[in-house]
């Protein structure tokens, strides 16, 4: 069955490049590019003629007496940086030119696609983007890369990410890490993972809480312009796992790391993270250090404002203090969609693949389904 899974996830990532590359004359990349820049200026003379009924002078949301709904939890005050900053220019696009509906939000945003030009939209966006001064620095959401299955990404985040690997043959094994991420002042993000194993023992299922590990992680740098984005993490995993069933090493380890994403004008990108477990007893794991790399490309219909695919391939290496160690080296090639209609939801499928020192280390599929929380609830967001 292991054996069939791995084949299977093959034919999934290919099969969709080639159902991506079929299509390429009408898919485009998400990250918009303009025949003329947007006029903020033209775009303020717009949004005081139709906008500011609904959305106020400010975007702060016009007084409820003087509007004729009910206002839902996703009404969106555009003032407010930590909500406006992280979403992509295409996601406000998409909401003006087709309504509210197309992103599952309120019918009550109506559909501007028949009295704006695709300009005008465009400078719409562009004023938007000024009613939120952004004193703290809060990072653009096209700097907010899809997420590889191993390297992680420099954008602070608010998500809950379910990613399990298992073993591609052998005794069936698998580990599924419950991931949460939550911003905090902009910069800042707060990450635990609390990883659950399954295993066969001897045709014994045994399962348990592995070691629980939480990090700390702050944006250093970020430019929409350059496409670049750099953070750091700090992060301890504690020994809570149980070391005679193989599901913890038994020792508290500290992880830091660097991360650094850099996004290219057609929605080419690649991430980078180098980092180092270090742990306190020495005996019971050794100290190693690793680095990643994930190049991927994000393609989407209706002029990019549509399903987002992303095909990628991570390069993972990792090696041992020791004066003698290995380097081991995956190649993870996967392929990540965005799943609910608010693409706030989003699934990942790969398969990690050894090509040095591979006696030992198996091939592994590996997944995940990913929840953005800040953009709504899970159960919303579909239709």
């Amino acid at each position: 069955m292991t054996r069939n899974l791995a084949g299977f996830s093959w034919v999934v990532f290919f099969g969709t490049v080639v159902m991506l590359g079929v299509g390429v004359l009408r898919v485009v990349t998400q990250t918009i590019h303009y025949v003329k820049p947007p006029d903020a200026k033209a775009g303020e003379v717009i949004y005081k003629t139709g906008c500011i009924a609904c959305h106020g002078e400010k975007g702060e949301g016009a007084p409820e007496s003087m509007t004729v709904f009910e206002r839902r939890y996703t009404f969106p005050e555009m003032s407010r940086c930590d909500q406006t900053t992280p979403e992509p220019n295409s996601a406000y696009k998409t909401v003006i030119l087709h309504g509210g509906p197309e992103r599952a939000f309120s019918p009550i945003m109506p559909a501007f696609g028949q009295l704006l030009t695709d300009q005008q939209v465009d400078d719409v966006v562009a004023y938007i983007r000024t009613l939120c001064d952004n004193k703290h620095h809060f990072p653009r959401g096209e700097l907010n890369l899809p997420r590889a299955l191993i390297t992680e990404k420099a954008f602070p985040e608010n998500e809950v990410v379910v990613s399990t690997a298992m073993a591609a043959k052998g005794a069936p094994n698998f580990t599924s890490d419950i991931i949460r991420e939550q911003t905090f002042g902009g910069k800042y993000q707060i990450e635990t993972d609390v990883p659950v194993n399954y295993a066969d023992r001897d045709h014994n299922w045994t399962a348990g809480v592995g070691d629980i590990s939480i990090g700390l992680k702050r944006e250093l740098f970020s430019s929409l312009q350059k496409g670049s984005i750099l953070s750091v993490q700090g992060g301890v995993i504690v020994p809570s796992g149980d070391v005679k069933r193989g599901f913890g090493k038994g020792t508290t380890t500290f992880e830091p790391f660097a991360a650094y994403d850099q996004l290219f004008k057609q929605n080419t990108w690649l991430q980078f993270q180098v980092g180092a477990d270090l742990p306190v007893n020495t005996d019971k794991s050794p100290r190693s250090m690793y680095w990643r790399t994930a190049l991927g490309q994000s393609l989407a219909r209706d002029h990019a404002l549509g399903r987002l695919f992303s095909p990628m391939v991570e390069f993972v290496a990792a090696r041992d203090f020791a004066p003698d160690a290995r380097v081991d080296y995956d190649v993870v090639p996967q392929m990540q969609v965005t799943i609910s209609k608010r693409q706030h939801v989003r699934g990942d499928i790969g398969v990690r693949k050894p090509f040095t020192d591979t006696a030992g280390r198996d091939t592994q599929v590996v997944f995940y389904v990913l929840w953005d929380w800040a953009d709504g609830k899970l159960w919303d967001g579909w239709r």
